[in-house]
């Protein structure tokens, strides 16, 4: 397979596009004055239909100015979490060797284009987030009496954002209050999503998913080992070893490392093929790794089909812990796992009014409803930071001005706003360095 496939079809879409976008300009459909104009390299497609409902639903403003501070307060708390989270990360950069150091694609989070979020999955949520998380800005735009413009999407080869173009004059007169309301509206919305996708995983894995059996999934199998003449393959579940139960991973490392090379143990695992626990005896072959320890010839899932359940229905309930429970959620596309797809959706058993649909329809909807979760918690999460043009860079510049209001109290607004656009700047380059340094740290170090 060619490793640079993906680079390959990266580039040829952006020249399409680069071609769409000069074939616009020359037809004079391009313009500031025209439906479709430019926002640096990406295509604004806007319109002022919509307006109306926005007015209408923006109509409640006690109950949306409430919903606008509760949104500063998590806007402000997820601003200090992921700067924390890229200091973090920025130390461990140091630590990591240049052979395991993350691929440049992983900087852009574009479904396709970044391995970990694959593209059908990730276009539809990034496009259900993005839209939703618009929409609330231009609703709470309106419940504080701040004009909107137009609505409308970006384009950068696939709907990158989507965007609702408030007033700049009314907003920048409105007081700090109200439009941080409206910055804020947008990273709520999507926490908001997060919360609401989740307890959907949650619900439907709770009452229509079983593990088939109490084991250890198999990820994949080696070929020409014991495993392979046994027949083994990767969706089956390796309930016990060598006469000890292996109801988790590390139960399975105990046990297969009770045995040598050479040695004949008795094996039962849950084939996914026949439906059924086979019980049979293997010859194990000799570890190269661990000499004189055997070696089975499969590569197990560190979560068991329980554990991975678990994870869905409730992470904080993992039997490693809450935190643990937690940003196991949060990794499981770095762990290949996607959430539930391939060869996993053979360790469980779908029952309930959802089975009718079938397994590979019913696998579908949750990886869905996983991604959904997943996205719009990133998407919160990134507009958070103190970047700008990003909500959390314009919510920085106001809480800059409201900071420095209270210790300095002499300095007119127009050095207030001097001073917060200059500490928003620095801001922006130490968050875009912070970034940029955990992908090329391991290279350098």
């Amino acid at each position: 397979m060619n490793p640079y496939l993906g680079y390959e079809i990266a580039l040829g879409l952006f020249a399409a596009y680069f071609a769409v976008v000069y074939v616009l300009y020359r037809t004079g459909r391009l313009g500031p004055d025209r439906s479709i104009s430019l926002f640096g390299p990406a295509l604004m497609t806007k319109t002022k239909r919509g307006r109306t409902a926005l007015d209408r639903w923006g109509r409640f403003r006690r109950f949306w100015t409430v919903v606008g501070d509760v949104g500063i307060a998590l806007a402000a708390i997820a601003m200090a979490t992921i700067f924390a989270l890229l200091l973090f990360g920025a130390v461990i950069a140091t630590r990591i060797p240049s052979s395991k150091a993350p691929p440049l694609t992983e900087a852009l989070a574009i479904p396709g284009i970044n391995p970990i979020i694959p593209i059908g999955y990730g276009i539809v949520a990034l496009a259900v987030g993005i839209v939703l998380h618009e929409l609330m800005h231009g609703i709470l735009a309106r419940s504080q009496k701040i004009g909107v413009k137009s609505l409308g999407i970006l384009w950068l080869v696939i709907p990158v954002g989507a965007f609702v173009e408030q007033d700049d004059k009314e907003m920048l007169a409105a007081p700090r209050r109200q439009r941080d309301r409206v910055a804020a509206a947008g990273v709520l919305a999507n926490f908001a999503l997060t919360v609401v996708f989740f307890v959907a995983v949650s619900a439907v894995v709770s009452t229509s998913v079983t593990p088939t059996a109490s084991g250890v999934g198999i990820a994949s199998v080696e070929p020409s080992t014991p495993a392979a003449n046994l027949s083994l393959a990767a969706g089956d579940i390796i309930t016990s070893l060598n006469g000890t139960s292996t109801p988790t991973f590390a139960s399975f490392e105990t046990a297969i490392s009770h045995t040598t090379g050479g040695e004949s143990v008795p094996l039962v695992y849950y084939s996914a093929g026949l439906g059924r626990l086979v019980s049979t005896d293997v010859t194990l072959a000799a570890s190269t790794s661990t000499p004189g320890r055997g070696y089975l010839g499969v590569e197990v899932y560190d979560l068991t089909p329980a554990e991975l359940k678990q994870l869905f229905v409730w992470p904080a309930g993992s039997s490693f812990g809450p935190y643990i429970g937690t940003l196991d959620w949060l990794v499981l596309p770095f762990a290949g796992i996607e959430p539930v797809a391939g060869a996993t959706t053979s360790y469980f058993h779908v029952s309930g009014p959802l089975a009718a649909a079938g397994a590979a329809p019913f696998w579908i909807g949750v990886n869905i409803l996983y991604w959904l979760a997943w996205m719009n918690l990133l998407l919160g999460l990134s507009n958070a930071l103190p970047v700008f043009p990003l909500d959390g860079g314009l919510l920085f510049r106001d809480f800059a001005a409201s900071i420095a209001a209270r210790f300095r109290r002499g300095w007119s607004e127009a050095r207030l706003d001097e001073f917060a656009g200059r500490a928003t700047t620095v801001s922006s380059l130490l968050v875009l360095f912070l970034f940029i340094w955990q992908f090329i740290a391991p290279r350098l170090l």
